[in-house]
């Protein structure tokens, strides 16, 4: 193993790490203060869509800590039981940032749409990266599997350069969307929902950033001829 792949796994694997803590930390924190207007993450979600004109998406709770998340496909906005049934800050947030994603699909954000037309194509490729090194090392076919670990992390690391603009849309239209109905009424609302969406944000910017470290490579050594010492 080189000192670039040590380095390389070291550090995304830290910065992966140091996103994930930030986000629960973040989140545990204003997860702790209750938002002034009072309402529940699904009561706050329900009042946005209805706002934005959108009638057939299901509120629905999940077990699932922090698995918050808008499936288009199924027309469903899933919160976590903490957002769905809490009204603290951080469900107002979570839940509005989740609205920001129908809403996205409603105005038809083209990020979205590359994004839901690429979740196949990148579970290929997930699926590639994660067995191929130990096929090629086996069949010391490494070339072909170098050429093919190119090609699977830069759909992933186009899928995750996309996802930036989407997460970071969808953020700032909750933001602005909290504004205009009246959410904020004191300066904690506003300070509870900026913190948590935007420490929720450098998960996303972590794993581009991961994705483009691991294209990097398994790039560099085709462009050096496959000089690179791989055992």
């Amino acid at each position: 193993m080189t000192a670039f792949s040590i380095l390389l796994f070291v550090g995304t694997f830290a910065l992966s790490l140091w996103a994930t803590w930030r986000v629960k930390a973040t989140y545990a924190k204003y997860s702790q203060v209750p938002s002034s207007v009072g309402l529940s993450g699904a009561d706050v979600a329900a009042h946005i869509l209805q706002r934005a004109g959108i009638g057939d998406i299901q509120i629905v709770e999940s077990n699932q800590l922090l698995g918050d998340h808008y499936d288009p496909m199924n027309r469903r906005l899933v919160l976590s039981s903490d957002n769905f049934r809490g009204t603290s800050t951080a469900a107002m947030g979570v839940a509005a940032h989740e609205c920001g994603h129908a809403i996205q699909h409603k105005l038809a954000y083209a990020p979205l749409g590359w994004r839901m037309a690429s979740v196949h194509l990148v579970g290929f490729a997930n699926m590639a990266v994660a067995f191929l090194p130990i096929f090629g090392f086996v069949t010391h076919m490494l070339r072909p599997m170098l050429i093919i670990l190119c090609f699977a992390w830069a759909i992933i690391m186009v899928f995750n350069l996309i996802t930036l603009p989407v997460e970071f849309d969808a953020s700032a239209r909750a933001k602005r969307i909290l504004g205009e109905m009246g959410f904020y009424r004191s300066q904690a609302d506003a300070e509870g929902v900026n913190k948590v969406l935007d420490a929720a944000a450098l998960t996303y910017v972590a794993a581009f950033i991961t994705s483009l470290g691991y294209l990097l490579y398994y790039l560099l050594p085709l462009l050096g001829g496959g000089r690179r010492n791989w055992d």
